[in-house]
């Protein structure tokens, strides 16, 4: 097997050019969001007033990187940040109203470009794929969250 043929590689390699395929979608829609923005609104959306460090763990990236997010997407006006009743340090995000329409936007180009890239896939072969990629993410999270021999836990926080 050469190293192009490689799981490894092929995951890698697909997932680069996935996020370079929905970066056009969203640059082509005029959004003014990046992948990465459009990934934390989507999970603030979904959590619906979580913590800055709640967001982080959900995406698996530190909290610095979701507070630069969140920082633009505060200056668009699609989210909010508000006191955490149970810890007046802490601040709970939110999605604004004006989020909705951009997410909706963002799923309608994203959901066109996963039609273009299974065009070559039966609706078995999607679905089989669908889970058996699902499959491999949920080992993949419980070989990480459970300390193999001689290895720590990797902390996702």
């Amino acid at each position: 097997m050469t190293q192009s043929s490689s799981l490894g590689y092929l995951m890698a390699e697909a997932a680069r050019l996935l996020r370079s395929a929905i970066e056009l979608e969203l640059t082509d829609a005029g959004l003014g969001l990046t992948s990465s923005e459009a990934r934390a609104l989507a999970h603030v959306a979904e959590l619906g007033g979580a913590r800055q460090a709640e967001i982080a763990d959900a995406m698996g990236v530190e909290p610095m990187t979701v507070c630069a997010y969140l920082d633009r997407l505060e200056k668009a006006g699609l989210v909010e940040r508000t006191p955490d009743p149970r810890d007046r340090r802490a601040k709970n995000v939110r999605a604004t109203a004006e989020a909705e329409a951009v997410l909706a936007a963002v799923r309608s180009r994203a959901g066109d470009l996963y039609d273009q890239l299974f065009s070559q896939f039966d609706a078995t072969e999607r679905a089989r794929f669908l889970e058996s990629l699902t499959l491999l993410r949920d080992t993949l999270r419980r070989r990480l969250d459970t300390p193999q021999a001689g290895c720590a836990k990797v902390d996702r926080a």
